[in-house]
C-alpha cells in the first residue's frame, strides 16, 4: 500500500511534527486538529460552538486536499477541555454530519493549551476511485 503525507494552506500548520494527515491505502488519518484559523495561525477566541466550527471546518479542508470528505468520515475521536460543553458540541458536530455519522468517541481531556476547548482526530476512506 501506498503512503503519503497530505497538506493544505486551508488548514493550520504548526510546525510540530506531525503531518496534517496521512493517506494509507484507502484510508485518511487526519491528525487532531484544534481551533486555530489557517490564515493567520492564531487560536480561534470563542465558545466551544464557535471552535467546534473552526476544527471541522479544518478537518474539512485536509480530506478535500485528500481527495475525500466529511461524507466519508468513518471514525472521530473527540476531546473536550469541560464535559459541560458536551450538548453545545453536539449541536455543531450534528449539523456537520447530519446523515449516517461516523463512530465517535467523545472524552474531557487536558488540552494542549488552556484557549481551546476541542480537538477532534478523523479517519475517512477515500470515495471509490480515489
Amino acid at each position: 500500500m501506498t503512503r503519503r503525507s497530505v497538506s493544505t494552506s486551508g488548514a493550520p500548520r504548526t510546525g510540530l511534527p506531525y503531518s496534517q494527515a496521512i493517506q494509507y491505502g484507502d484510508l485518511v488519518y487526519v491528525s487532531g486538529q484544534v481551533a486555530i484559523d489557517p490564515a493567520t495561525g492564531q487560536a480561534v477566541q470563542g465558545d466551544v460552538r464557535v471552535q467546534t466550527r473552526r476544527v471541522l471546518d479544518n478537518i474539512s479542508s485536509i480530506l478535500q486536499a485528500a481527495g475525500t470528505s466529511l461524507e466519508f468520515s468513518v471514525e472521530a475521536l473527540c476531546f473536550l477541555a469541560e464535559a459541560a460543553d458536551f450538548a453545545a458540541f453536539n449541536e455543531v458536530y450534528a449539523s456537520y454530519f447530519p446523515v449516517d455519522p461516523p463512530a465517535r468517541t467523545t472524552v474531557q481531556a487536558a488540552l494542549p493549551l488552556p484557549e481551546f476547548k476541542v480537538e477532534i482526530r478523523v479517519i475517512a476512506g477515500l470515495p471509490s476511485g480515489g
